[in-house]
């Protein structure tokens, strides 16, 4: 199966979001949210932050959301869209290292909140993986479901001053 080649680059579709947006959360979204302001990042900001997560330690998804938040002064940052343009700035970081850039954000660094590996990086876990181990990170398959996860991952986590 084929992937569709877009007209435009990710690096391009990420340089196009140049707003973020500051939100009121309605009163009926889980209270898991919080309440108050919410973030609608840009892919720059994710970016970023993501470049800042120095080698051999990690970021959970959790976390990029604080941070975003913190960052701009809300209440909690959007996960929907925070996931999606984790992605794109996956997606561009892999065409900047096959257009020959050394300098790529490392986006392998971030993972779930049990330390699981995401599927849907370009890579997939297994490129994860081996891009974390690369780096000192022990990874080891869940015994059920086979999945991928960081083993000790709280230890690496980064701390952001």
């Amino acid at each position: 199966m084929s992937k569709l080649k877009s007209k435009i680059s990710w690096r391009e579709k990420i340089n196009k979001i140049t707003e973020t947006k500051i939100v009121d959360l309605p009163d009926n979204v889980p209270s898991h949210f919080g309440k108050g302001k919410m973030l609608i990042p840009r892919p720059i900001d994710i970016e970023t932050i993501v470049r800042k997560v120095s080698k051999g330690k990690l970021i959970t998804k959790s976390q990029l959301r604080s941070k975003l938040a913190e960052d701009a002064g809300t209440d909690t940052a959007c996960p929907l869209t925070t996931g999606i343009f984790l992605r794109m700035v996956s997606e561009a970081a892999e065409e900047d290292a096959l257009a020959g850039k050394k300098n790529i954000a490392p986006y392998w660094r971030v993972i779930g909140e049990k330390g699981e590996l995401n599927e849907k990086f370009p890579l997939g876990m297994e490129g994860q993986a081996q891009r974390l181990e690369a780096e000192g990170v022990r990874i080891e398959a869940k015994k059920r479901s086979g999945k991928l996860v960081a083993i000790d991952f709280e230890k690496k986590l980064v701390k952001f001053s």
